[in-house]
């Protein structure tokens, strides 16, 4: 066996930990998991761990095909009580690619001491995912002013990155470190039709002083700062959304071959193929950090069949099944999530369209 096998196994044995407290953490609970503890440190670089981990979770950190992988089956235990989960997420990705490393040092510090929930502040009330229209504004004060939306942990997290102009040009679109609480910080939650254990929400920063040594990316050249210089870590969070997708989606057809043992159906061979397509994804990113459509592709297809699959149970058991199994319905209502994080369809169709000459 593999270490790339031993990793997935692991992620499937900490996921049937997960899905005990997936009601739970729907209707609002934020339970204390051991296994939540384990997925933080697989999911922290291993220098700043502060467990032993077997070997094969440094796995996880190294490849994108490996993150992928894992993803998929720690969703397939439940991709709401992971988003729980207190893990560098989105903002590691972020502090990994633009940070010094005294910055990364301090980050994970605070992971380590404080434990927090992390924020990645991108999207804006006005823009959407138009990173470059955005009009949050860091001063020449280094102050903070403006608002981000549907934002995971705006509320409750501790440590995160947002993105905010430094000027009027593309290139002056930067990352900075942020505090909560902070003087002139607000987060509030908003109403979640489903994956509440994302706790998706807004920011507002109305003159937040984040420091000179916020600023990530000042050791590096301008043409690797801010959004040209993350944009390689975009790649691998669209696998991700993707995996937590596909793993949803799996879940719903493990549940109803449970309830029909006897169906061989078509769907469950869809949802196999499509795991490939994204693992092949996720290692042509390995391969190519650059290449944007991959990526697009991989989380297109994972979302649109999640959603189909989430349908296809609603049809294919007897009237009113989802009311009587509300596990299964609460993972119909969690697939529609995911479709709309960092980027939707339509977003990714642009994606994989403008890229369709440069092969």
């Amino acid at each position: 066996m593999t270490s790339f096998d031993e990793l997935q196994g692991l992620a499937a044995e900490l996921a049937a930990e997960l899905r005990p407290h997936a009601m739970a953490v729907d209707a609002g609970a934020v339970p204390d998991i051991p296994a939540l503890d384990v997925i933080r440190d697989i999911a922290t670089p291993p220098q700043y761990r502060d467990s032993d981990l077997p070997k094969c979770a440094e796995l996880y950190t190294e490849t994108c095909l490996a993150r992928t992988a894992a993803n998929i089956e720690l969703s397939r235990g439940d991709a709401g009580v992971l988003n729980i989960c207190r893990a560098p997420s989105l903002a590691g990705l972020a502090v990994d690619a633009l940070g010094s490393p005294s910055q990364q040092e301090a980050f994970y510090r605070v992971l380590a001491d404080e434990r927090p929930w992390t924020f990645f502040g991108m999207t804006e009330p006005e823009c959407g995912s138009d990173a470059t229209a955005m009009k949050t504004l860091l001063d020449k004060d280094f102050r903070l002013h403006g608002a981000k939306k549907y934002v995971a942990n705006a509320a409750r997290g501790g440590i995160g990155v947002v993105f905010a102009r430094t000027g009027p040009t593309p290139l002056s679109i930067r990352a900075v470190v942020v505090r909560n609480p902070s003087p002139g910080y607000t987060g509030r939650a908003l109403t979640m039709f489903g994956l509440r254990g994302a706790a998706l929400g807004e920011m507002n920063f109305d003159g937040i002083e984040v420091g000179r040594e916020a600023l990530l990316g000042a050791h590096l050249p301008a043409s690797r700062r801010g959004l040209w210089g993350i944009a390689r870590t975009f790649n691998v969070m669209r696998l991700q959304i993707g995996a937590q997708a596909l793993g949803v989606a799996l879940a719903i057809s493990d549940y109803v071959h449970a309830l029909r043992p006897q169906w061989k159906t078509l769907m469950t061979t869809r949802l196999e193929a499509a795991r490939e397509l994204l693992l092949d994804c996720a290692d042509d990113v390995d391969n190519d950090p650059d290449d944007r459509r991959a990526p697009s592709i991989g989380k297109l297809h994972a979302t649109n069949l999640a959603v189909e699959t989430a349908r296809w149970a609603s049809s294919a058991l007897e009237p009113g099944a989802l009311l009587e199994h509300p596990l299964l319905e609460k993972w119909c209502r969690d697939v529609h999530a995911f479709e709309f994080m960092d980027g939707t369809s339509t977003i990714q169709r642009l994606t994989i369209g403008t890229g369709h000459d440069d092969n």
